[in-house]
């Protein structure tokens, strides 16, 4: 009987792919380790990402280690699959021959044929091993996007959005529940556009709704929504439904209006301004996280210093950026020179993560004294560490409890008080 060493890269929804195909390895029986730091198997397989180009160096460097292992007779086979293998198996066939099978984003099922012949592939209905702590995890909702930002290659590796039916997606929650899970990430590449093609509309909010519902959850948080043509039905259903988490991942990209249009992004800055207000009038105390770029073909200095000022007037909770990477195939690469020098980009990069830095620091110490429910993720040295609703895993900030003081269970909710804070983490004591 095989045992499979499987490496997840890139996003979290490449992850729930690798927890699937966890799940149809337990069930054929293999032994298996996820991520692991050194070989356990006679097989590997890789979920690659494609997204960018440190990605995309990152897979192909874990490919080459795990092919020189297989020439030294550590590995019998390695196999490759997700969206670098979607987006480039031709290439990849031909410049590393040693790996023995590369599988898309949809065909990754096939790896257990090809481990063994002939073999049926058993039906998962949505089941999976989870990687993460078994208190949360994350529910993909949809694959693929039909907007055409200039810069993104997404649709290009995942193709048109295609919504998971309502009853499958509910029926995976209530397996997660029944598996002790209660807080879920949702997420896609586009959570707003959810149901429109099979539904006929935007149906997000009565999936939300109907998840809130669902004996067992105790928090949902929504993962990567678009600005344009957003339903707002959604704010009602945070607004009244306590375990949806008063937390929206919504990437903005820029708010100058030319890079806006250079982007293709279908919007502009006072659509974009007049979105965060509603939001936050719709939804008292959000917490908005979004992401932006900087160095995007023909962003001039005067864009960029309005994007500072955008920074520092919206103010956003949470906050992530990035340098642009021209990708090929996009529409930027094809129509627009990528001019602006690294060492611009990454100065830019900088100056923008420094205002964010100071907002945060700013939220946090605002929260001092205040009381708030944290979920307990681990608990590593001498504290505790939990999350708050508006606190996402991995990316966002974290709550430290001393573990001196109390005896706590992980993937347990309590109520604390903020004792201090600093820029990216809170200090707190429980409520007694």
């Amino acid at each position: 009987m095989h045992a499979i060493d499987l490496y997840s890269l890139g996003c979290s929804k490449n992850l729930v792919d690798s927890e699937k195909l966890l799940y149809l390895f337990k069930e054929k029986g293999y032994t298996f380790h996820h991520n692991p730091a050194q070989l356990h198997g006679d097989i590997a397989v890789v979920n690659t990402c494609g997204f960018i180009a440190d990605a995309k160096e990152e897979s192909i460097g874990l490919i080459f280690q795990l092919c020189q292992a297989k020439a030294e007779g550590r590995l019998k086979r390695v196999y490759v699959m997700g969206c670098m293998a979607e987006r480039y198996r031709h290439e990849l066939e031909d410049e590393i021959p040693e790996v023995d099978g590369f599988f898309g984003k949809f065909d990754w099922p096939s790896i257990l044929e090809a481990l063994e012949p002939a073999s049926s592939v058993p039906v998962s209905c949505g089941a999976r091993v989870l990687t993460t702590p078994s208190h949360y995890a994350y529910l993909k909702i949809s694959e693929g996007c039909d907007r055409t930002c200039a810069y993104c290659a997404i649709p290009l590796i995942t193709g048109r959005h295609r919504s998971r039916p309502e009853e499958e997606i509910l029926d995976e929650v209530r397996w997660l529940v029944a598996q002790g899970v209660s807080e879920f990430n949702v997420i896609a590449q586009e959570l707003t556009y959810y149901g429109v093609d099979l539904y006929g509309g935007q149906r997000l909010p009565q999936l939300i709704e109907k998840m809130a519902h669902i004996e067992g959850v105790r928090w949902i948080r929504l993962h990567y929504g678009y600005p344009t043509h957003f339903p707002f039905d959604l704010t009602r259903v945070m607004r009244e439904n306590n375990n949806v988490c008063r937390y929206l991942d919504i990437a903005l990209q820029h708010i100058s209006d030319p890079v806006l249009s250079r982007m293709r992004r279908h919007t502009t800055k006072e659509e974009t301004l007049r979105l965060i207000r509603r939001l936050r009038e719709e939804v008292p105390g959000i917490c908005l996280r979004t992401t932006l770029m900087v160095g995007f073909p023909g962003e001039t200095e005067e864009d960029f210093r309005e994007l500072c000022d955008f920074v520092r007037e919206a103010r956003f909770e949470r906050m992530g950026a990035f340098a642009y990477s021209e990708e090929e195939g996009t529409y930027a690469a094809a129509h627009y020179t990528d001019a602006v020098p690294d060492d611009v980009k990454q100065a830019r990069l900088s100056i923008l993560m420094r205002i964010q830095e100071r907002i945060s620091a700013e939220v946090n110490a605002a929260l001092v004294g205040q009381e708030r429910t944290v979920i307990i993720d681990r608990l590593d040295g001498d504290y505790y560490v939990g999350r708050t609703e508006h606190d996402s895993p991995e990316v966002d900030c974290e709550v430290l409890i001393p573990a001196d003081e109390w005896d706590l269970e992980v993937g347990q909710f309590y109520d604390v008080r903020i004792s201090a804070a600093e820029d990216f983490d809170l200090y707190a004591h429980i409520i007694d």
